[in-house]
């Protein structure tokens, strides 16, 4: 594995897992909000995200987590490994709130710059209610990378234990 793309809804641990594989597989970790958003939470425009993310993909090795699925062609094109964290709602929310509660007014290690953690009632529905309107999106992206990419679904804390140990982390 040497480019990785990390797939889940939010609070599945997309950031952990992709920390954790770039220390034991030694290549960089983007965290594809940090590119999505400028200073205030404002959207950077598509174009420009777009171009940096070839940029990036171009590079011989990476590990890349979020989903963002207008730059999702680029990166499944030179994955060599795809993992979707499929993990249940009820711990991906605790999560969420666990994530506001100790990041809250401070931007996180993944976060964009200028842009805090906050309260965000939509953002908690979101990652609720996401699992019907994106899953059946990110498995078909899972499905759809190239012949020759590993496939990781994982289904659990558990799962992702043994494939971090697996990876060498």
């Amino acid at each position: 594995m040497r480019r990785v793309v990390i797939l889940g809804p939010p609070g599945s641990g997309k950031s952990t897992v992709a920390r954790a594989l770039g220390r034991c597989l030694a290549v960089p970790v983007v965290h594809l909000d940090q590119l999505h958003f400028l200073p205030g939470w404002v959207l950077r425009p598509k174009d420009e995200v777009y171009a940096e993310v070839a940029k990036l993909t171009a590079q011989p090795e990476w590990v890349m987590e979020g989903n963002w699925s207008h730059c999702l062609d680029l990166r499944l094109a030179r994955a060599d490994a795809v993992v979707y964290l499929d993990l249940s709602r009820p711990l991906r929310l605790m999560r969420v709130l666990r994530r506001l509660l100790l990041h809250y007014g401070r931007e996180r290690p993944d976060a964009a710059a200028g842009c805090p953690e906050r309260f965000n009632a939509a953002f908690l529905i979101y990652t609720w209610t996401c699992h019907r309107s994106t899953r059946a999106k990110a498995l078909g992206a899972f499905r759809d990378a190239r012949a020759d990419a590993a496939r990781h679904h994982l289904k659990s804390r558990r799962d992702i234990a043994a494939f971090l140990e697996q990876a060498g982390a």
